[in-house]
C-alpha cells in the first residue's frame, strides 16, 4: 500500500517558488539565531578573543604546509618546566565555517591543566572539499607529531581531538594513515602509533546515513554533495562504514583507543552517530569507550559548558585519559581551583535555547 504525501508536502513539490521561499526563510531565521546566539555569549567570547591575540602563551598561525589555511595555532602551558602532554584538536563548523580560533577557550582550558594543543586549521568548502580538508588535517597531525618536541612537547603523549565536522575529518585521517600503513611502500610522514588515543567529540561518522538530516537541518543536500565530492564517495568518508570491510580489519587493529563524546540531547548530529560507529569498531577490534552526557546539546559540551566555569564534565574526562598515568599532575589536577565563569547564567541559558545548532 502506498500512502499518498501529506497535501502540504505535495504542494511544496508543485511548487518550485514556494519551496525556494521557505528555504530562504529558514536560513534568515537560523542567521538570526545565530546572530542573537553570538551576542548573548559575548561577554566570553571577548575575554577568550582578549587572551587568543595577547596571551604570550598563544603562538598564532604557525606554517605546516603549502596550501591555503595550512596553519595552527599552539596554546603552551605557563609552566615549562618539564614535557608536557599534547592534545591536536580538529575544530568543527559544519565543513563551511571551521577555523582554528574556533579552539581557543579547549586550548585555554586545556593548557592551564599543563597539556600543549594545537588546533589545527584546514581548508573549508568552497575552498576545497572532503579529501582536501583530509589531507590537510593529516599533514598538521604530521607536523605535531615531527616538531612539538621543539616547544616543549611529550612526543610519547600525543593525543588527537575532533569536534563535530572536526570529529569526522581527523577520525578519516586518522584511519586513512592506518590503511597507508597496511599498504606496501607507503611512506608516511607520522604514525598512527604515535597517537596515544582519539577523543571524538559530537561527531558524525556515517555520512550516508546523515545526508537527510543535514538536508532537513539547513545544509542542504546539493551542498553537502558538493562537499563530500559526490554521492558515490559518501562511502569512503564514511569511518563507520570503512570499518567494517574485512580489507581494513588489519587496520583497525592500528587504531588507538578511541573514545567517542555525545550528549544526548544532540539535533545538529544525534548521539546515536557515536553509539553506531563505537560498536562497528568494536566489533571489528578496535578499543573504543562511549560517554554519553545526559540532556547536553550539541553547543553545550564546547561552549556553554566551559563559558559557565566550575566542573565542566568533558574536560574533566578528557584531562583523566591524559593523565591518568601521571599521579603527579592529576594530583595537581584535584586541587586546582575550578574555572571561573565568563558569562552569566541567564545570558547561557536564553542562548542555549534559541541556539540555531
Amino acid at each position: 500500500m502506498s500512502l499518498a504525501p501529506p497535501p502540504r508536502l505535495s504542494s511544496l513539490r508543485a511548487s518550485p517558488s514556494l519551496f525556494s521561499a521557505i528555504s530562504g526563510y529558514r536560513w534568515i531565521t537560523k542567521f538570526l539565531a545565530l546572530s542573537c546566539y553570538a551576542i548573548l555569549l559575548m561577554p566570553g567570547f571577548l575575554q577568550v578573543g582578549y587572551y587568543y591575540f595577547f596571551s604570550s602563551q598563544v603562538r598564532r598561525s604557525i606554517v605546516y604546509g603549502e596550501k591555503p589555511r595550512n596553519r595552527l595555532d599552539l596554546y603552551l602551558p605557563a609552566d615549562s618546566d618539564d614535557v608536557k602532554p599534547v592534545a591536536a584538536f580538529v575544530t568543527g563548523g559544519a565543513w563551511i565555517i571551521g577555523y582554528k580560533a574556533w579552539g581557543a577557550l579547549l586550548g585555554k582550558r586545556l593548557s592551564e591543566r599543563g597539556i600543549i594543543v594545537a588546533c589545527i586549521d584546514y581548508r573549508n568548502f568552497p575552498q576545497g572539499t572532503i579529501s582536501n580538508m583530509v589531507e590537510d588535517v593529516s599533514l598538521g597531525i604530521s607536523f605535531v607529531c615531527n616538531n612539538i618536541a621543539s616547544y616543549g612537547g611529550d612526543t610519547n603523549r600525543i593525543y588527537l581531538i575532533g569536534q563535530s565536522a572536526g570529529a569526522h575529518i581527523s577520525s578519516c585521517a586518522l584511519l586513512d594513515q592506518a590503511i597507508k600503513e597496511c599498504g606496501e611502500g607507503e611512506n608516511a610522514a607520522w604514525s598512527v602509533s604515535q597517537i596515544k588515543a582519539y577523543f571524538g567529540i559530537s561527531g558524525g561518522y556515517n555520512i550516508l546515513n546523515l545526508v537527510d538530516h543535514f538536508h532537513r537541518r539547513g545544509l542542504y543536500r546539493s551542498i553537502f554533495l558538493s562537499i563530500m565530492e559526490g554521492e558515490q564517495s559518501l562511502w569512503r568518508f564514511s569511518p563507520e562504514v570503512v570499518v567494517q570491510d574485512s580489507s581494513v580489519t588489519h587496520a583497525v587493529s592500528l587504531l588507538p583507543h578511541v573514545i567517542l563524546f555525545h550528549g544526548t540531547s544532540d539535533y545538529s548530529i544525534p548521539s546515536i552517530a557515536s553509539k553506531t560507529f563505537a560498536d562497528a569498531l568494536r566489533s571489528n577490534g578496535a578499543r573504543v569507550d562511549l560517554v554519553l552526557y545526559e540532556g547536553k546539546t550539541h553547543t553545550d559540551l564546547f561552549l556553554q559548558d566551559p563559558l559557565r566555569g566550575g566542573r565542566d564534565e568533558l574536560l574533566e574526562d578528557i584531562f583523566g585519559v591524559i593523565h591518568a598515568d601521571d599521579a603527579a599532575a592529576h594530583a595537581i589536577n584535584v586541587v586546582k581551583p575550578p574555572a571561573r565563569r565568563l558569562v552569566p547564567e541567564c545570558m547561557l541559558s536564553l542562548a542555549r535555547s534559541i541556539s540555531p545548532f
